[in-house]
């Protein structure tokens, strides 16, 4: 396969401004990047270490490897799936993409403008992701992260060139005992999930993140007896609704609101995926909740209500080329724009490793998603491609 792919997302409809949303495509030029954690283990010898690789975006959708950064630490080749390996910081003068190596417990720091390492921070002597990852969150101030085996959440205070400074950690459970998965942040909120069922809220406007005393279980937690669990999760814009999306036997998506500061009980939704919704991502416009079918073969995207927090399932993909005899999971997710529903869609494929491409066209309160032309593309570079995601301008 090509490292470059064909992607009309709006071969006819792109003229319907207005009324389809696939215009405003992002493009090389606008520095509009697909970005990946190879999460390269040590004793890979085709690479030194682990690596970030950056593809630019073309007009139509196009992928072209544009660069691999070389982040002086090794990954895992796997681990959980939810808990993101990446966070992008692009404000504040600064333009950075931060990477978890989990098997060496640190940290990189890529400057984007210059494809290169800013450097490598690590938490406490007991930060350890070596087993299932380390996730990443920021509020462009302060990078967390979870290290999964420890079960800690440490805290890092971004400084200038992508560098990061650890200012301390705390140690974190589920109910059942389970160990922190993934996160995400808005404003003072930081939400996490611990893969046995259970999330909770961390108040982090005295940096260091405090229990709101919201844990519980999910409400489809419960009701399935634990054979679904939160492991990803989302923060809408405005912070008024946190979207977990669940490993189970099934495809649930659950949704809490949390305007009162607090989680409370969730609200589950079935998918039209087939089996676990451990990766999800919203359109940049919230309208569009993106689910990638983990332990399947497709994705699925969903209408999203950010005044009620409702969810409908709106379509699927077809069945992506090359499942079981190239790729086993699907993993993280990224659009094609800044804009709208994102005018197209990429996954990446765990066990290729490779992104596929998936055209989206939404009309009239209904979409289409199916595999373009040409996808998927390879990633060259990737051994456990599990986290994928957007830097844009």
């Amino acid at each position: 396969m090509s490292a470059t792919g064909k992607f009309w997302l709006s071969r006819v409809v792109a003229l319907l401004v207005g009324v389809c949303v696939l215009s405003g495509m992002a493009t090389a030029a606008d520095g509009g990047y697909v970005i990946t954690n190879d999460d390269s283990p040590q004793g890979n010898l085709q690479f030194i270490t682990n690596s970030v690789t950056f593809y630019s975006i073309g007009a139509n959708g196009s992928l072209t490897l544009q660069q691999s950064v070389q982040t002086g630490g090794y990954g895992i080749g796997g681990g959980y799936f939810g808990a993101n390996r990446l966070a992008v910081l692009n404000g504040g003068g600064q333009e950075c993409v931060f990477a978890s190596d989990a098997a060496t417990a640190d940290i990189a720091g890529i400057i984007v403008n210059t494809f290169s390492l800013g450097g490598n921070a690590m938490g406490s002597t007991n930060d350890t992701g070596a087993s299932n990852g380390i996730g990443l969150a920021t509020n462009g101030q302060y990078l967390y992260a979870s290290f999964t085996d420890s079960s800690n959440i440490g805290t890092f205070q971004i400084q200038p060139n992508c560098n990061l400074t650890f200012i301390g950690d705390i140690t974190v459970t589920g109910l059942q005992g389970g160990f922190v998965d993934a996160m995400a942040l808005q404003g003072n909120m930081l939400v996490v999930t611990y893969g046995d069922g259970s999330i909770e809220s961390f108040n982090i406007s005295g940096v260091t993140p405090v229990s709101n005393g919201d844990k519980q279980n999910s409400t489809q937690a419960l009701s399935s007896l634990g054979a679904t669990y939160p492991s990803a999760v989302l923060l809408t814009q405005d912070g008024h609704y946190a979207i977990f999306g669940d490993t189970a036997t099934a495809a649930y998506v659950e949704v809490s609101d949390v305007s009162s500061g607090k989680l409370t009980a969730t609200v589950p939704y079935r998918s039209g995926a087939t089996i676990s919704s451990s990766n999800i991502l919203f359109s940049p416009d919230e309208s569009i909740l993106y689910i990638s079918d983990t332990q399947g073969d497709r994705v699925s995207a969903a209408f999203f209500d950010k005044t009620t927090g409702k969810i409908m399932p709106a379509c699927d993909s077809n069945l992506l080329k090359g499942y079981s005899s190239s790729f086993s999971y699907l993993g993280g997710l990224a659009v094609a724009s800044g804009t709208g529903t994102g005018g197209g869609l990429y996954v990446g494929e765990y066990g290729a490793p490779a992104i596929a491409m998936i055209e989206v066209t939404v009309k009239n309160g209904k979409c289409t998603m199916k595999e373009a032309p040409g996808s998927p593309i390879t990633d060259p570079n990737g051994v456990g491609l599990i986290s994928i995601g957007n830097f844009m301008p």
